[in-house]
């Protein structure tokens, strides 16, 4: 191992973009802390092929809706951290575990709202809140918002609104934590084949053209 390699964590890492993330990073002989929620056999995938990138790769379960587990999550990456690099402190952080719902605005339940912004708002800002004691200076945080906060389209109000709410969280972020040369930033994909929406995007390519366009 690397004494001087860097450590990223990457949030909903078994699958999807955080998967391709994770991945991409390794390549780039980054270090990676992913989390999965229920998807454990996907998460030890994504490991060994971090592994076989020649880096060092971690997977944690953690599930973003619980706030109340992030005491246990940072007591437990504090000891992975100890004992897989000898260290206290992890350099990047990106926030990318979510799901997303397509439900017209006068058909989105209470439910479906309040999992939207647990997951997509409340997590990302009390999850991040956790880590910054882990975080090294001159470090960087990465949220991931999508085009639907610039843009409209039918059936993602909720998640369009979360996401917008991350962009304005991510430019306070930026200003509080730059005294210690913190980076934060946004990624706003357009439409991709994940099973981010299920598969909707596959089942109906009319969404992701319209999406993209």
């Amino acid at each position: 191992m690397n004494k001087n390699s860097k450590i990223a964590l990457v949030t909903g890492g078994s699958r999807g973009l955080g998967k391709n993330s994770a991945i991409a990073l390794s390549k780039k002989g980054i270090d990676v802390i992913i989390t999965y929620n229920q998807q454990k056999e996907k998460a030890d995938l994504v490991v060994r092929k971090i592994e076989k990138n020649g880096c060092k790769a971690v997977a944690m379960q953690l599930d973003v809706s619980n706030v109340s587990s992030f005491d246990s999550f940072a007591s437990k990456l504090s000891d992975v951290l100890k004992e897989n690099w000898n260290q206290d402190h992890f350099d990047f952080l990106i926030n990318n575990a979510g799901f997303g719902i397509n439900a017209a605005f006068v058909d989105t339940t209470e439910e479906q709202f309040d999992s939207l912004i647990n997951i997509h708002f409340k997590g990302v800002f009390f999850l991040t809140q956790k880590l910054t004691g882990f975080l090294a200076d001159n470090g960087a945080i990465i949220n991931f918002s999508t085009g639907l906060a610039r843009f409209t389209h039918e059936g993602y109000s909720v998640y369009g609104a979360v996401k917008g709410a991350i962009e304005v969280l991510t430019k306070y972020m930026a200003k509080e934590m730059g005294s210690r040369g913190i980076r934060v930033n946004v990624i706003a994909p357009g439409p991709i084949n994940t099973d981010f929406f299920g598969t909707s995007l596959i089942d109906y390519p009319e969404i992701k053209t319209a999406l993209g366009s």
